[in-house]
């Protein structure tokens, strides 16, 4: 059966293009379904806007200019109520008075004159804004109390670790007849303690008695001035440790070194004795080292005293010079135990709270009574084990 030839298609215009591109030719090889394309379109397109709102934000903040050394910023265009007195001063302007000078803190001290008994009651309340003088900012403050002319005779407080600002809440008593109040000068120096080192001063304040009116009692506040010559500078000092081991009852001091001693070529040496209930119980003594300031021992004594009776023993340690033609004399001597105060009190608290280890430190020597008498003790205080 014929068939009739079919006929041929026409010619597509001169000027035209197929319907296939580049973009096409890609989505068509994608296999996801068209609402998949669409929807991963929306959000290229979403995160496009916000990565572009975020560049516009960043853009348009206002940049705080650092101002350069030697620059001064002016406040007369400021507008409104704003002054320079409400700005906050610089950290390196902090601690200095409006003239430049340093400022060392302040004392609170209140002050009371008994004239039946002819004391002057010093009672130490606190102190703040000390300047720190180590890298760390902050000191382990305390203070001695001493009254002029009355060498030989003042107070220290306990140290106060870590603080700046020390509350003392410390009274002592000194014997001072009314003919003598406009002469005397009350005299408070506060330190830094450093237990293997020279103690820092922090401050100092001189208060002299015939200024202030003592017919009422007085609590007031005074700002300390720089620091002098502490007396650790001219009494001398003496380094020791303690050790105490509850169990065998045995109390080891070893005397290490002295200095600041002014003894020319006379011998010295350490005297350890141990008081008990205030009488004399057991003594000993160093070999002498002769025509030095810095005397160095490094002897060990070792004592037996029972646990019972730990809270009602005094150490003594008394500096002695001879010469071959004088009999020993004592340059200064340290007391320890719950009957001392200050510093040594404070050394001998940390021998009975870290018991079985040796705690050494320098002390200042305290001026030598007159001859070898027992020193004046404070009542015995009692110390708590640690756990008790």
């Amino acid at each position: 059966m014929w068939h009739s030839p079919a006929p041929h298609s026409a010619p597509a215009p001169v000027g035209t293009t197929a319907e296939s591109g580049l973009i096409p030719d890609l989505v068509a090889r994608i296999p996801w379904p068209r609402w998949a394309l669409i929807a991963a379109a929306a959000a290229a397109g979403a995160l496009f806007v916000c990565c572009l709102l975020c560049a516009l934000c960043c853009c348009r903040r206002p940049r705080r200019r650092k101002s350069r050394d030697g620059e001064t910023v002016g406040l007369r265009s400021a507008q409104g109520t704003t002054s320079a007195h409400l700005v906050q001063p610089d950290v390196d302007d902090v601690g200095l008075s409006p003239g430049g000078a340093p400022q060392w803190g302040r004392l609170q001290l209140a002050l009371e004159y008994d004239s039946g008994s002819q004391e002057i009651r010093v009672g130490l309340k606190q102190a703040v804004d000390l300047r720190s003088r180590g890298p760390g900012g902050t000191a382990d403050p305390y203070a001695r109390i001493s009254l002029s002319p009355q060498a030989g005779h003042g107070h220290e407080t306990k140290v106060h670790r870590g603080t700046l600002c020390p509350v003392f809440d410390e009274t002592c008593c000194f014997r001072v007849p009314p003919a003598e109040l406009p002469q005397a000068t009350l005299r408070v120096q506060v330190l830094d303690f450093k237990r293997f080192s020279r103690h820092e001063p922090l401050g100092e304040l001189s208060l002299p008695l015939g200024t202030v009116d003592l017919r009422h009692v007085l609590e007031l506040w005074h700002q300390l001035g720089p620091p002098g010559t502490t007396e650790a500078e001219q009494t001398g000092a003496l380094c020791f440790s303690v050790r105490y081991v509850p169990g065998s009852g045995c109390l080891t001091v070893v005397v290490l070194e002295a200095r600041g001693l002014s003894l020319g070529r006379a011998e010295v040496y350490v005297k350890v004795q141990l008081m008990l209930s205030q009488r004399k119980w057991k003594t000993r003594k160093t070999s002498a080292r002769k025509g030095t300031a810095t005397p160095y021992f490094n002897e060990a004594f070792t004592f037996r005293v029972p646990f019972s009776q730990i809270q009602s023993v005094d150490l003594v340690l008394t500096v002695c010079t001879r010469g071959p033609r004088f009999r020993a004399e004592p340059v200064g001597k340290v007391v320890l135990g719950t009957r001392a105060s200050g510093q040594p009190l404070q050394h001998w608290a940390d021998v009975l709270a870290h018991a079985r280890r040796p705690i050494a430190q320098w002390h200042r020597l305290q001026p030598a009574r007159e001859g070898d008498r027992a020193p004046v003790l404070h009542p015995r205080r009692g110390l708590p084990w640690p756990g008790s």
